[in-house]
């Protein structure tokens, strides 16, 4: 479907032909908000300060290095964040509290194994991320939650909405789906509390940056020399826009060998016969899944977001957070 993505951000007569298929969408996801909003479905609210952190449009927006920027310096300052996501692909129905020694990430979802293990905050998984809360809330001592995604699931009450954009593709055509690539009517841009780009941003906006560290194995057990620049090499992601990432890997002078899968791709070692015993990069969202049978030729390049610190006062203010 590599084709429609594209046809979001350009000129294209597929908007023309499902445009109608976006009027309906629209449709229902505005009234299904309007219903939230006149009470006629139930909403959920909590006595601790609620963050949400997601995406307007289908695709990546480098959402889980921020968050995990978020919780990080939320601890500096003191406090005990939590976060909720809803384990995509996981299978996962009941709310759960991920046991790095006990979870997988394909038992979990790759991002909330992720985030708790660079973090090591609580991460809980459910579908329904109310219930993800209220099992956060009963058992662990947090004093706030972040919302990993969600925008979209109105039943659970927030305080503060934060949308994190794409400086370079933006809100494409600004169509719905399935013509564009909004989740929701592109008017909902100018409810959220904070916005957040990578990338260059606009007025208004606050900018992030993604700076890569150095290369890791993959296999926890691996003593093998790092590759280095000038070497031929796999660059694999499971990633939703991985383009960045490849474009890192050529910056830093790597000879790539482009492997794209789709996101939240469940890799397995068939997905690595490339005939040869070249190095393989992945992404540290992909390492977690490949640990099991990683071998010497796996390394992950390691990714943090950098965030001007002011949004982290306002977060502070504007939820009433105190020490």
């Amino acid at each position: 479907m590599s084709w429609l993505v594209n046809s979001w951000y350009k000129k294209s007569v597929v908007r023309y032909v499902l445009a109608p298929l976006s009027a309906i969408y629209r449709l229902a996801v505005t009234l299904n908000r309007k219903l939230y909003d006149w009470n006629l479905k139930r909403t959920f609210k909590f006595d601790i300060p609620v963050i949400v952190v997601g995406n307007l449009t289908v695709g990546g927006t480098g959402k889980t290095p921020f968050v995990i920027w978020l919780v990080e310096n939320l601890k500096k300052e003191g406090f005990k964040p939590g976060v909720v996501s809803r384990g995509y692909g996981s299978g996962i129905t009941e709310p759960t509290i991920i046991d790095l020694k006990q979870h997988t990430a394909f038992s979990v979802g790759d991002e909330p194994f992720l985030i708790a293990e660079r973090t090591g905050v609580a991460v809980a998984v459910c579908p329904k991320r109310s219930q993800a809360v209220a099992k956060l809330m009963y058992d662990t001592d947090c004093d706030c939650i972040i919302a990993d995604d969600g925008l979209q699931h109105y039943a659970l009450a927030r305080n503060i909405e934060i949308l994190m954009i794409d400086g370079q593709r933006r809100f494409g055509n600004g169509y719905c789906l399935p013509a564009g690539p909004l989740r929701e009517p592109l008017y909902r841009v100018n409810s959220f509390d904070l916005k957040v780009v990578k990338g260059v941003a606009k007025s208004g906006e606050f900018s992030m940056t993604l700076k890569s560290g150095s290369l890791l194995p993959v296999g926890k057990n691996s003593s093998a020399l790092a590759p280095k620049p000038g070497q031929k090499i796999h660059a694999v992601s499971g990633l939703a826009s991985p383009k960045s990432f490849f474009d890192s890997l050529v910056g830093k002078g790597f000879d790539v060998i482009i492997h794209e899968f789709p996101d939240h791709h469940p890799f397995c070692l068939n997905d690595f016969n490339f005939n040869d015993n070249l190095p393989i990069i992945m992404t540290e969202k992909d390492a977690v899944k490949c640990r099991v049978f990683a071998d010497d030729r796996f390394w992950f390049l390691p990714i943090n977001a950098n965030v001007s610190q002011k949004i982290l006062d306002l977060i502070i203010n504007d939820t009433g957070l105190i020490i």
